[in-house]
């Protein structure tokens, strides 16, 4: 059914690129009632394909963007760019946030960042006199398309075990791991592989593509050197790597979970290097001859979603300020700033697809939450919800950087393995190695160190710590919420002790570049001329670990569970007509980068919505 939905759309470029009459259908002032039968509140990875695939299967639907659209923009349409889309003040919302409940501990983290007073940050840990503490800095972008319009584009997929977990906890099996491939394959529009390849799909509308590894073929590289001693030190061919870094990351393999090896990374973007995003598919549903009924409601921020007097509250709308720049997190949002307020209605649903932080702030401004957590701001309580913004999760991800003596001419090489103390028989590092720097956000990220700096960026995959939360500070729909991820609050040592170890296999294979790299001057986590030592580095991660793929604050989960949110089709427990699509409602981080797995998950919702209103 979705896939007839999805295929009925012919994803040209030169239609996108043409696309002049988006403004022309976005809604200027919300009507007091409207004729939308859904309403969908944020267009990132979740909301975005949602509210396309709603209106493409005939329904009227409304989509509320805080932000505005930047679709044509080089910044945001060039994927090499994502470096200055994710700085660049036109989208970014700013979070401030924690580590841990450790204000001490906090300080330490090296890019922590100030504000001087001055309209200037300062990042470190040596601030100037009267400067103001902001914290750790956490962007997310608002713009038609979300955080994929300024992420580096790149397209995971989750172990099996990451969606096989909503079955085990639902009882729901169209969240096998099986079954949600069948997803992949609808949104999917292969760009590396020859047509016909049973793993993928060709006729959705987000594009996939990969790099020229043929570099690997040179053996006089260092990099190539490298990689050979990478496939010794994992159990891989060194004689063989020109053709395992050409493995497809995407692809289907038995066990794909325990499988130690290279790949070619994939990002969802044309061949051509154009990003490909949700923006696309919105504005392509937008100017498609068949005027599908989806309206776009551009710098709106939505306050509330409103309820009726039912016995079992029911969701008939949402209140909405109107107005660029009105969340505080907004680094343009001008003290004292107010937009005129308005109700729109749905006949049918709301649908919240605000992101990890937003939606539990949405739905706790609304009255669905810890019950004690809205009595303290004076919110009327619709549902006592104790799981909404708790168990907020995400992967530790740090890096192995150095200076080589001279350059590292180098492609990228793409390693998913398993460290010895790994607690299951699955991989649990992804790392990607070349001659770039990557060491978390701050404003202005990141540090060129010139053209002699190499770096293994780490993703630790499946934490054992979701421990986290996302807390009003206030009724104030304009305030941002406390976010504190409360790193390794859980088995914290076992977590670090397997990035040590990786840390430890990938500086080995370092040692492989020869002359005239060697040796490397190591930046972190082993400063040039300190005793490198397990528990050194295992400090080094505790305190300098970063992250930015948030999840599971309004997580799924069974009725057995007092902290779920959500039931397995997305609908918000304890009232009606309200569901939740986005990365908040995975119970775990799933896999490596979540950007491609919550496209998933938004056409599953999509079918499991259609399905339900042509029930209705």
């Amino acid at each position: 059914m979705l896939s007839n939905i999805v295929k009925s759309v012919t994803m040209l470029h030169t239609l996108v690129h043409a696309l002049v009459v988006l403004g022309a259908v976005v809604v200027d002032a919300a009507p007091a009632a409207s004729p939308y039968d859904y309403i969908v509140v944020g267009s990132g990875p979740g909301g975005g394909p949602l509210a396309a695939n709603l209106a493409r299967a005939g329904y009227s639907t409304l989509l509320i963007e805080a932000g505005g659209d930047e679709g044509d923009n080089p910044t945001y349409a060039d994927i090499p760019n994502f470096n200055e889309a994710a700085n660049d003040e036109l989208t970014r919302w700013d979070f401030w946030v924690k580590h841990s409940d450790d204000p001490a501990r906090d300080l330490k983290f090296e890019h922590t960042t100030w504000d001087t007073g001055d309209g200037t940050f300062y990042v470190g840990l040596e601030p100037p006199e009267g400067a103001k503490l902001l914290g750790i800095q956490y962007p997310r972008a608002s713009v038609l398309g979300g955080c994929a319009m300024h992420n580096a584009g790149v397209c995971s997929l989750p172990a099996d075990d990451d969606w096989n977990i909503i079955v085990n906890k639902t009882g729901d099996t169209s969240w096998s791991a099986a079954n949600m491939r069948k997803y992949f394959k609808i949104i999917e529009k292969n760009d590396y592989l020859p047509a016909g390849n049973p793993a993928h799909g060709y006729d959705g509308w987000l594009s996939t593509s990969v790099a020229d590894a043929s570099w690997a073929k040179n053996n006089s590289l260092p990099a190539t050197k490298i990689l050979k001693k990478m496939a010794e030190l994992t159990g891989q061919d060194p004689e063989n790597v020109a053709n395992l870094v050409n493995s497809d990351i995407l692809g289907e393999y038995e066990n794909a979970d325990e499988i130690t090896s290279f790949y070619n990374m994939a990002t969802h973007a044309s061949k051509e290097g154009k990003r490909s995003s949700p923006n696309n598919y919105i504005r392509a549903t937008l100017a498609d001859p068949a005027k599908y009924p989806l309206t776009v409601k551009l710098h709106t921020l939505v306050t509330r979603v409103l309820f009726d007097n039912s016995t079992t509250p029911r969701a008939i709308g949402v209140e909405v300020m109107e107005g660029e720049s009105l969340y505080k997190a907004d680094p343009k949002h001008v003290d004292g700033t107010k937009g005129p307020i308005s109700q729109i209605l749905a006949n049918r649903e709301v649908i919240i697809s605000g992101g990890t932080f937003n939606s539990p702030q949405i739905l706790k401004l609304s009255g669905i939450g810890p019950a004690a957590e809205l009595t303290k701001f004076n919110i009327p309580v619709i549902k006592d919800l104790p799981g909404v913004g708790e168990r907020l999760g995400d992967n530790y991800e740090g890096s192995l950087l150095a200076l080589g003596q001279s350059p590292v001419e180098s492609g990228l090489i793409t390693l998913l393995f398993r460290t010895p103390s790994a607690p299951t028989k699955k991989r649990n590092i992804y790392t990607w190695c070349g001659a770039f720097s990557f060491e978390g956000f701050w404003p202005g990220f990141p540090t060129n160190y010139g053209p002699k700096q190499y770096e293994c960026a780490l993703v630790h995959m499946a934490p054992k710590s979701q421990a986290g939360s996302v807390r009003l500070l206030s009724a104030d729909p304009q305030d941002v919420p406390e976010i504190n991820f409360r790193f390794f609050e859980h088995e914290g040592d076992k977590d670090l002790h397997e990035l040590v170890e990786a840390a430890n296999i990938l500086r080995e294979a370092w040692q492989a570049a020869g002359e005239p790299v060697l040796p490397f001057d190591e930046l972190h986590p082993c400063p040039k001329g300190t005793n490198c030592t397990d528990a050194s580095q295992a400090e080094y991660f505790k305190l300098q670990a970063y992250s930015h793929h948030a999840t599971s604050t309004c997580a799924i989960g069974g009725d057995d569970d007092p902290m779920a949110v959500l039931d397995s089709k997305f609908r918000v427990r304890g009232v009606q007509g309200l569901r939740v699509v986005d990365a908040s409602a995975f119970p775990v981080v799933p896999g490596a980068f979540p950007s491609c797995p919550t496209m998933m998950l938004s056409a599953k919702a999509s079918e499991d919505i259609i399905a339900d209103a042509r029930k209705a």
